[in-house]
């Protein structure tokens, strides 16, 4: 597995200070990707023991709220198994950590894929799903790009077998500031 970036201070990608991973490699090839060189599976570094290292050194930080994965795809078949190792440990070290993941896979489909995605999904908090959509973009949205991508409570969406949105997520609103819902 191939990665693009580690961000250790992001504040875009899920709430609080996050650390977030780019994968490499993604078959959706959305129309105005913000990370269109992420496409390319060989596209950045190896993603090994040093690197897991560092995110889980960095994880350890008492300002750091948790980790994101984005990319490229986190949920192609070639990044699920390094993804499942550096989480197993993520539980393991810091299990107070929360995980957000960002996928254009919907939560239904990777349910339907089973295997190394339902385990992924497993150690995963926050999914973030849906694929990018030009047409559905809007800068009032929070933690997401497109209005057809939901917001998921991946634990209790197991629970139920149908995704069911986060509550208490902050969305903007034009013109009046920020609101919880």
């Amino acid at each position: 597995m191939n990665y693009a970036a580690l961000k250790k201070f992001d504040i875009a990608n899920g709430p609080g200070v996050r650390v977030s991973l780019f994968v490499s490699g993604c078959r959706h090839h959305c129309k105005n990707c913000f990370n269109r060189e992420a496409w390319d599976f060989n596209f950045g570094k190896l993603f090994d023991k040093n690197v897991q290292k560092e995110i889980l050194t960095e994880l350890k930080k008492d300002y750091i709220m948790g980790l994101s994965l984005l990319g490229g795809e986190p949920f192609e078949p070639e990044n699920r198994e390094g993804l499942i190792e550096l989480l197993k440990k993520v539980r393991e070290q810091v299990p107070e950590k929360t995980v957000w993941c960002y996928t254009g896979f919907e939560f239904e489909n990777l349910l339907k894929i089973g295997g190394t995605a339902k385990e992924l999904l497993f150690y995963t908090d926050v999914l973030v799903d849906g694929k990018f959509v030009e047409e559905l973009k809007s800068p009032d949205l929070i933690f997401r790009g497109s209005s057809n991508q939901r917001i998921i409570d991946v634990k209790k969406s197991l629970e139920e077998g149908a995704a069911i949105w986060l509550e208490g997520v902050w969305r903007r609103k034009m013109g009046s500031g920020n609101i919880y819902e």
